[in-house]
């Protein structure tokens, strides 16, 4: 390998770095979110996350709440093909 494969490799590694830097930033959690939990829930929270190993409480609450609001969106989206419920007493 000659001397240009070096300054090549360098100028990817280093493209690769901004890229990967520029990605970071657009997600890195800026916004806090603060949760209260009676004794009850926090107690079955913390059994739960001990007999499913989950070490991280911020990141299980966090994809869990993700999933609920995605869930929520993707059920109430309108659908091209989607038909009215049929009735009893439809007139047409």
């Amino acid at each position: 390998m000659g001397p240009g494969f070096s300054k090549l490799a360098f100028k990817l590694t280093f493209h690769d770095l901004r890229r990967i830097s520029y990605k970071e930033e657009r997600l890195k959690r800026s916004n806090r979110l603060t949760v209260m939990l009676n004794n009850r829930e926090a107690r079955a929270l913390d059994i739960f996350c001990s007999r499913y190993r989950i070490s991280n409480k911020s990141e299980f609450l966090r994809e869990t709440l993700m999933k609920a609001i995605l869930k929520r969106f993707d059920d109430e989206h309108p659908s091209l093909w989607e038909e009215p419920e049929p009735t009893l007493f439809n007139q047409s």
